[in-house]
C-alpha cells in the first residue's frame, strides 16, 4: 500500500520521515509515552531511525499504517492502524496513538483519530476497529470514547511490553456504529 496523507482542519498526518527522527527521539523521552505504550525506554535516536524504516516497510506490506501527526509543521504525536487483517466479511485493525506532551489536552489526538477512523472505514472498508490500553490510561480511553468506541471489558494481564504484563482495557467500533459516545464504566 502506498502511504496516504490525511488532512484535518488543523493537522496533517503523513508517514514519519527521516526529518522527524530527532523530534520522535525527543518526544519519546517523556516518561508518559513508554508508560502507556510499547515504546522502549530508554529511547535512543537509533530507535527512531529503526522505527521510521519499519513504518515504511509496514506501509509497503499493507499490514500497518502509521502517521506522524503534525500541527503547524511540528510533530504532535503518532497514530496508526495496527494488525490490519482482511476477511471476506470485512477486515479489522486496531487503532493506537500517543501524543507529544505539549499538544495534550488540545483535542489534537481526537481530531487525528477521527481522520484515521474515517480512513479505516471509508478507504480500507474495514468492518471493525479495536482499541486497547493499559488500565489507567484515562486520556487514551477518553479519546476512544469520544470517537464512539464501545467499552468491551478488561483483559487480565492481556497486554505485554517491556515492563512485562499489564491489565488492559479493550473497546471496539464497528463501521455500522453511529459513533455517538456512550458511557464507559471506567470513566
Amino acid at each position: 500500500m502506498q502511504p496516504v496523507i490525511l488532512r484535518t482542519e488543523r493537522l496533517v498526518l503523513s508517514i514519519p520521515a527521516e526529518a522527524d527522527i530527532d523530534a520522535i527521539t525527543a518526544a519519546c523521552q517523556d516518561p508518559e509515552v513508554p508508560r502507556w505504550t510499547t515504546v522502549p525506554s530508554p529511547y535512543t535516536r537509533q530507535n527512531a531511525v529503526e522505527f521510521v524504516e519499519l513504518v515504511a516497510k509496514w506501509w509497503a506490506d499493507g499490514v500497518e499504517t502509521v502517521w506522524a501527526i503534525r500541527k503547524d509543521g511540528v510533530l504532535a504525536g503518532m497514530i496508526g492502524l495496527h494488525r490490519i487483517t482482511e476477511h471476506a466479511h470485512g477486515g479489522d485493525a486496531e487503532i493506537g496513538y500517543w501524543g507529544v506532551a505539549e499538544f495534550r489536552g488540545q483535542g489534537v489526538m481526537g481530531e487525528a483519530a477521527r481522520a484515521v477512523v474515517d480512513f479505516a472505514f471509508d478507504e480500507l472498508t474495514l468492518a471493525r476497529l479495536g482499541w486497547r490500553a493499559v488500565v489507567g490510561n484515562i486520556p487514551s480511553a477518553r479519546t476512544a470514547r469520544s470517537l464512539g468506541f464501545r467499552y468491551e471489558g478488561t483483559l487480565r494481564q492481556g497486554l505485554t511490553g517491556a515492563r512485562g504484563r499489564d491489565d488492559g482495557w479493550i473497546a471496539g467500533l464497528l463501521a455500522t456504529d453511529d459513533r455517538t459516545p456512550v458511557e464507559w464504566p471506567v470513566l
